[in-house]
């Protein structure tokens, strides 16, 4: 039975993890999280776990304080965050949000770990010195993302170099088949409102935006080492078909199941092997039609720009990303509207030089820039 450390613990997939956890037994060494205290406590003590660590500085006194009468040592900011990702187990699970993810990854995969990644900005930003420091180590990248661990499990028992193209689908989000003029005026609660998948405020924006697919799109090249121009998004509202591949004698084979985040969570911990499945089961007769369409790419510009992004390479990812984590921020907070998010995303992107050869500071220093760019432009 595998160790894990699990990163993001108190978010969506943090806590759908444990569930597989508490089901199946498995040793949980140490939790990190951005500063729901209560809640990680509560997990600390189920689990009783050797360590936890939090963003939030302050946040971890508090803690500290809370587990005073247990032997949990409390780490601190993104250094502690680090020193628990390396710590001693099987494997990682990644699901912190946004670029903070990277540093944890890389100190995960320093420490000869496998990695269980939910944290698609660890590939988009910085695939290249990941994928390297992995091989390095002889480290595997699980995905845990619905589509990506659609797409690595199409793959099992393909013969190498028997992919040509990757179907990624997309659920379209709540607003899809909505005008830009549709859109001009929708509010934070409409675009949380995801029709198929509960998950965190940042990544259901994303959703709504497509910006999420644009992602996942850079995610897969890195991950599966095809070309941007060989995967094809579809949009399919009812989220069954995970995504899937097309092999070069012309077969397609893909993954369904029912929206739900657990079992790409427990293949990613299985893998190899299979376990039983205890949740909700997929009836097709019940789900009885599959639909697939095109994206709107008119409306939705994210999905395209992250497409240019990966094509030109370098910085240009980091910057898309960084940019639109900013944006992403100012439209929760009410400070922009809807459309405005691919707007300011386009100009930051692009107002920030773009490198073919960096490191893990140039990446860290175009993130910021890129933020900067988004409040300059508002």
């Amino acid at each position: 039975m595998k160790s894990l450390v699990i990163l993001g613990s108190t978010g969506s997939i943090g806590t759908q993890a444990l569930e597989v956890c508490r089901r199946d037994g498995y040793k949980v060494e140490a939790l990190a999280a951005g500063g729901n205290i209560e809640l990680l406590e509560a997990q600390a003590r189920e689990f009783n776990v050797k360590a936890v660590a939090v963003f939030n500085e302050e946040k971890a006194k508090e803690l500290k304080i809370k587990l005073k009468d247990t032997d949990v040592k409390v780490l601190s900011g993104a250094d502690g965050v680090c020193e628990l990702a390396g710590m001693k187990a099987d494997i990682t699970l990644n699901s912190i949000v946004g670029i903070a993810g990277l540093r944890p990854t890389l100190a995960a995969i320093e420490s000869g770990k496998d990695i269980a990644l939910a944290n698609k900005e660890t590939l988009v930003t910085g695939g290249d010195i990941v994928n390297r420091e992995a091989t390095k180590k002889g480290v595997k990248i699980l995905p845990v993302d619905s589509e990506h661990s659609a797409i690595f499990q199409s793959l099992q028992g393909a013969p190498k170099g028997s992919l040509k193209k990757i179907l990624l689908t997309a659920s379209g989000g709540p607003f899809f088949g909505k005008t830009k003029s549709d859109l001009e005026n929708v509010t934070v609660k409409e675009a949380l409102a995801h029709p198929n998948w509960s998950m965190g405020a940042k990544i259901t924006i994303d959703s709504a935006t497509l910006m999420n697919k644009g992602l996942e799109v850079i995610e897969a090249v890195h991950l599966f080492g095809i070309s941007a121009n060989d995967i094809e998004v579809l949009v399919h509202r009812q989220s069954i078909l995970h995504s899937a591949v097309e092999l070069t004698d012309g077969a397609v084979i893909g993954q369904l199941g029912t929206p739900d985040m657990r079992l790409p969570i427990q293949y990613a911990l299985t893998y190899p092997e299979r376990s039983n499945y205890a949740f909700e089961k997929l009836s097709l007769a019940d789900i009885g039609t599959l639909t697939f369409q095109k994206p709107d790419t008119e409306t939705f510009k994210c999905l395209p720009l992250c497409i240019s992004a990966i094509n030109e390479g370098g910085l240009r990812p980091t910057a898309v990303n960084g940019a639109n984590e900013e944006a992403v921020r100012l439209f929760l907070e009410g400070k922009i509207k809807f459309l405005q998010i691919a707007e300011l995303v386009e100009k930051a992107a692009y107002s920030v030089e773009n490198k073919k050869d960096f490191t893990l500071e140039d990446i860290l220093y175009t993130d910021k820039a890129a933020r900067q760019a988004v409040l300059n432009n508002i």
